[in-house]
């Protein structure tokens, strides 16, 4: 049964905008990293479910980040271009799940995230 989390309607928000501000990245470079860090940053010390949440959109951004950079040189034998376009797809997917889950209290973990922020 899934843990639905007392919190308050601020804290729920501020952690869905966490995962959500990763949006940024497909309209301004580096943005997919900026927009959650700012997030975090700013209310981090106010709720450890923001502080939670904007790690774990983090990580995953900066996972997606370095796989993305890995695959580059294999787009020269082809296989990249598909890896890259489920990354894409996979990073589209997770962050709408990320957002609706943190605006209803619950938890959810990103696959393939590298823990680099704890």
């Amino acid at each position: 049964m899934r843990e639905i989390r007392e919190l308050s309607e601020t804290e729920r928000n501020w952690a869905m905008l966490c995962h959500l501000s990763a949006f940024a990245g497909f309209f301004f470079p580096f943005g997919g990293i900026i927009g959650p860090l700012i997030c975090w940053l700013t209310r981090k010390d106010e709720s450890q479910w923001v502080d939670q949440n904007g790690k774990a959109s983090l990580n995953f951004q900066l996972s997606i980040l370095l796989y993305i950079i890995l695959a580059i040189p294999l787009v020269i034998i082809i296989i990249g271009i598909p890896i890259i376009a489920i990354l894409g797809t996979l990073k589209i997917i997770c962050i709408i799940i990320a957002s609706v889950k943190a605006a209803k209290g619950e938890e959810f973990r990103y696959p393939l995230s590298i823990p680099f922020i704890q």
